[in-house]
């Protein structure tokens, strides 16, 4: 058999990590511009060297289980600052949650330092001048403004000099530039103007959620008018208001100095976006009815409390309540005071059925029939950072619109002269539409606005670009990811991420708008980057299998090499004897594309010797990577494998179908059945062990958490013979009890399509169970509840089941938090393999 392996030893190297490309399209042109990592590579294969030097340490559960402060405390929440040679992070403080911010000049020629020790703590005195990661700049680039602790600030770059604008117990937000030179910004629902120049503030819009006060009207019935007449108190009361609203209304049309901001949306309603012009003239808002989403009884018990009592807390709501949501979007012209309601009948299908086929069997399993009809679907705002991007000039606004049973995306723009939605861009799936890939924006292309954006449309999330009143027009294409997208609007090109050469190696890229691809990346492993205010360098964050992240800044007007400027990584750590895992590319037995692993293999291993045991890794969330040569958020897994094969273990770890990274198609494989094809994937990697590694096919045992959880479930309880034993960690025993967003997106809603319920539901199978299971749950859990073990243990109880054991942890939530608690969860995995494998 042919392996297509992809070992870490190569990608010490860096610069030699290209293996195995997918088939790329070819018609895209590629320009080398790459940065070697050359420095990166010396410092890793010292490191390697220097493992090698220390194999007399031993991994063990107290050490790898321990606060991971031990390990060191990588650089988080790191931004450029406005100089383009500073750079700044936040650091974890040694033994306690608070985090403090860091800053390094990579002007200087910093290469040679080996510490932390240069690099300048910012006292909390000046934390307002320069924690602006999040500022926007004015149209001239000479000022930029930025919320610090709810108070609005600006400064100006080249002397930076800052001047707070508000100091309230308030909290702003949406500080922007007006195209006027004033600034705005938001306070609860109203919208403010501020004038640098002479301080005045003006309130632009007030949003109240009441019904609007109706104007004083004469009587209308018959006592009414009756009492008008008899009556002069309530005749001369009638006659005052009416006087006292007039001169109001005289007064707001006559004096400049006053006005009447308040536009009102209605009352049991509540604001879900506002958004500003940039000319300040035009407001977007959408609502939607003020109700809760969760019902009175989706409560979670919390024994552990401070005062002794148990705490009933509110929590998340289940998919099966089903409450359909939908949100009225709304222009209001600032000028004429005019409010007008968006429609979605101009959205294409906006009416029709998408689920009939869904409907109509499970409608034919209960002996009814199904009679499918037009019916507006229920739409809203996509839920992302920002669904509302106005155009630089505020002339158009850009919205990206999704339908509550997630099959359909509309990037759509506003005719403001009929009020009305212009769909740019549909997108429908018959699975369900990613919540990730839905970046766009506005770009200036020959002094028009066009629109940008990324689709799976292709199979791959790949970079589009389109006018208005034009054609749709692909930038890249081939069977890679493109992610974090930067338009430059200078150079008429986009810097993104994109696994191109490797699905688990993740470079930085830029296209231009003729398709020429320029590679500026070629570190290897894991890379995130910012690009600096003058895009002229680039700030990295690199992380391979056994290294956390560390940031590097490469400046690409000059030798483009990676210098280091963080080394948080504890000499500790690196001490340690980790095993690389190589990333394997598993043959499928099902499909054509491999099912990429990460494979944890004994040093020295001999395939004549006696045959090995084997453990299997299910990561969680479905829709994440972990086979890949980056830094795994996993890495007490991953030194938990270390461990495991330094004992003569081989571990695997596998990106089953459902995982993130390998497009559109592997993605939705588990619409409507979970659990059955990524059981699928499991039993061809336990079959790979079994042929490659020498594995003894009785003595493999599998765990994994949340959804790893639920695949250890399934695969016990549908092929039993799979596995000697396995461990569920904050499982999911039945999908109906999880939230809305994530369940109904894969299986629709249980009132839809009990049938996807039923069969990707582990509880349904739990008489399947017939070797050892583990059960982890953690009881303040308010992701995975814990009802979904209770109610499992419950049905293995009833079912006579005894090859089971639970063990219950009553202060953690669904990551757990306490060492103690780590500790004690992986001594019983640990004892579960030693006794059963």
């Amino acid at each position: 058999m042919k392996l297509k392996l992809l070992s870490l030893a190569l990608c010490v190297s860096l610069s030699a990590c290209t293996t195995s490309q997918l088939n790329n399209d070819e018609a895209i042109s590629t320009q080398s511009m790459v940065a070697t990592g050359a420095e990166i590579a010396q410092v890793e294969a010292s490191l390697l060297t220097e493992q090698k030097l220390n194999k007399q340490y031993e991994i063990t559960l107290e050490r790898i289980m321990a606060d991971p402060d031990w390990m060191g405390r990588s650089p988080e929440s790191w931004y450029w600052g406005d100089d383009n040679h500073t750079v700044f992070y936040k650091q974890k403080q040694l033994g306690n949650p608070l985090r403090d911010l860091y800053q390094v000049d990579v002007s200087s020629n910093d290469a040679k330092m080996k510490t932390d020790t240069d690099n300048a703590l910012v006292a909390l005195s000046d934390l307002h001048q320069v924690e602006d990661k999040y500022a926007q700049t004015n149209q001239d680039g000479t000022h930029e403004i930025y919320i610090f602790k709810g108070n609005v600030f600006v400064k100006t770059i080249t002397t930076k000099q800052v001047k707070q604008l508000t100091n309230t117990s308030s909290t702003a937000s949406a500080a922007m530039f007006l195209l006027n030179g004033d600034v705005a910004y938001r306070i609860g629902d109203r919208f403010f103007s501020h004038n640098l120049t002479n301080g005045l503030v003006t309130e632009l819009a007030n949003l109240v959620l009441k019904d609007e006060k109706p104007s004083i009207k004469e009587p209308t019935s018959y006592i009414g008018k009756e009492q008008h007449k008899l009556i002069e108190y309530i005749a001369l009361e009638h006659r005052n208001s009416k006087l006292r609203e007039q001169q109001k209304q005289r007064l707001i049309e006559q004096n400049d100095t006053v006005s009447d901001t308040s536009f009102y949306l209605g009352k049991k309603k509540r604001i879900r976006h506002a958004s500003l012009s940039p000319r300040g003239d035009k407001l977007f808002v959408s609502i939607t009815d003020s109700k809760p989403s969760r019902a009175a009884t989706d409560i979670m018990p919390n024994y552990i409390t401070p005062t002794g009592d148990i705490a009933a807390e509110k929590v998340r709501a289940r998919v099966a309540n089903n409450r359909k949501y939908e949100e009225q979007l709304f222009i209001i012209d600032l000028k004429t005071r005019q409010k007008s309601l968006l429609s979605y009948n101009t959205l294409p299908d906006y009416d029709t059925d998408v689920l009939a086929s869904v409907k109509r069997e499970n409608h034919q399993k209960k002996g009814l029939t199904y009679s499918s009809k037009p019916e507006a679907r229920n739409i809203h705002l996509l839920q992302m950072r920002d669904a509302v991007k106005w155009s630089a000039d505020g002339s158009e606004v850009a919205l990206m619109l999704e339908a509550w049973d997630n099959k359909t995306r509309w990037l759509t723009t506003v005719d403001f002269a009929d009020n009305r939605l212009i769909t740019q861009h549909k997108l429908h799936d018959d699975a369900w539409i990613n919540w990730n890939f839905n970046e766009f924006g506005w770009m200036t292309n020959n002094d028009k606005f066009d629109l940008y954006f990324l689709s799976e449309q292709s199979g791959y999330s790949q970079l589009y670009v389109k006018s208005l009143s034009g054609k749709t027009e692909q930038l890249t294409s081939g069977r890679f990811e493109v992610s974090n997208v930067h338009y430059s609007k200078l150079k008429q090109r986009f810097t993104f991420k994109a696994n191109k050469k490797h699905p688990g190696i993740y470079e930085i890229y830029q296209v231009d708008l003729t398709k020429r691809l320029t590679t500026l990346t070629n570190l290897g492993g894991m890379n995130d980057y910012q690009l600096s205010p003058d895009e002229s360098k680039l700030l990295i964050e690199h992380s391979t299998v056994t290294m956390p992240p560390e940031l590097y800044v490469i400046d690409m007007n000059s030798s483009n090499k990676a210098q280091r400027i963080t080394y948080t990584v504890s000499d500790e750590f690196l001490a340690m004897p980790w095993v690389a895992p190589n990333v394997v590319a598993i043959p499928s037995s099902k499909q054509d594309m491999p099912i990429y692993s990460r494979v944890y293999l004994p040093e020295n291993y001999d395939l004549k010797k006696n045959k090995n045991k084997a453990v299997m890794f299910s990561h969680g969330a479905g829709y994440l990577q972990n086979s890949h040569l980056g830094w795994s958020g996993y890495f007490r897994e991953f030194m938990f494998h270390s461990m495991l094969v330094q004992q003569g273990y081989v571990v695997i770890d596998m990106d089953y179908r459902a995982s993130k990274g390998y497009g559109r198609d592997w993605r939705t494989a588990i619409y409507r059945h979970m659990g059955s094809v990524e059981v699928e994937d499991m039993s061809d990697g336990v079959n790979w062990l079994i042929e490659n590694a020498n594995v003894a096919p009785e003595r493999i045992g599998t765990y994994g958490g949340s959804y790893g959880g639920f695949l250890t479930l399934m695969s016990m309880f549908t092929q039993p013979e799979l596995f000697a034993s396995g461990a569920a960690l904050r499982l999911v025993s039945d999908w109906a009890y999880y939230n809305h967003g994530y369940t109904s997106n894969i299986l629709n809603t249980p009132e839809d399509d009990a049938i996807a319920y039923e069969r990707s539901s582990p509880i349904y199978f739990a008489q399947g169970l017939a070797k050892p299971l583990l059960i982890n749950a953690p009881m303040v859990d308010d992701n995975v509840f814990f009802e979904d073990s209770v109610r499992l243990v419950q049905r293995l109880i009833e079912l006579e089941k005894q090859d089971f054991e639970t063990a219950i942890y009553p202060v953690e939530p669904h990551g757990f938090v306490q060492p103690s608690s780590w500790l004690d969860e992986y001594r019983r995995i640990y004892k579960l393999f030693e006794t059963t494998l």
